[in-house]
């Protein structure tokens, strides 16, 4: 089975709530939310890859010293194995939009189950819980 490296970010306002991003129509698992991020390609660190990401995204930029591991996914899908680092980061220039007809929404810790989630998505949610 192929493993599939995936970078994600918790981006923490100011207020200690979460940005997540609705899946687009026309993408797999459409509709869920997540937290920011994308495949990581080769040659990328998953900072690297987090930072491009960030700007193709959401059109803000950050820097590899403000991406603070927090935890990862390791979860099977039909077909692969995704992997997926989640970063926290609480620092950046910019105000995120939907660059990719993506829905935006800012939640607070203690809401985010209320938001359909992939099933790698969902155990994140008491680490991310607990941190902040």
């Amino acid at each position: 089975m192929k493993t599939l490296l995936v970078s994600a970010v918790a981006l923490i306002d100011v207020d200690g709530r979460v940005l997540l991003a609705q899946r687009p129509e026309g993408k797999s698992m459409a509709g869920l939310w997540e937290f920011p991020g994308g495949k990581v390609e080769e040659g990328e660190t998953p900072e690297h890859a987090l930072i491009r990401e960030l700007d193709e995204e959401l059109g803000i930029n950050t820097w590899e010293s403000c991406l603070a591991p927090l935890t990862f996914a390791s979860h099977s899908y039909d077909g692969f194995h995704l992997l997926m680092p989640l970063f926290a980061c609480r620092k950046w220039e910019g105000i995120p939009q939907a660059r990719e007809n993506q829905a935006l929404s800012w939640a607070r810790p203690a809401d985010l189950r209320d938001y359909p989630m992939p099933p790698a998505d969902i155990p994140l949610i008491p680490i991310l819980r607990d941190w902040l």
